[in-house]
């Protein structure tokens, strides 16, 4: 597994607002990393993290928001 030097051991995980408080099927997100903005599955914290560059980030929720995905 590559590191992406991003410590996430006291990470702020919020879930996104469209998920109506769902607890099955959310992803949450962790604000406060220049740059990077760490995913992870809800249903299941203690697994894998993915970091993604902000500005890729940003493109692929414009690309959700204009139905183009």
């Amino acid at each position: 597994m590559r590191s992406t030097g991003v410590d996430l051991n006291t990470a702020a995980w919020r879930k996104s607002s469209y998920s109506d408080g769902g607890m099955d099927n959310c992803v949450e997100v962790a604000d406060g990393y220049a740059g990077a903005l760490p995913v992870r599955d809800s249903k299941q914290p203690a697994g894998p993290t993915l970091v993604f560059p902000a500005h890729g980030w940003n493109h692929f929720i414009t690309q959700l928001q204009d139905g183009r995905l």
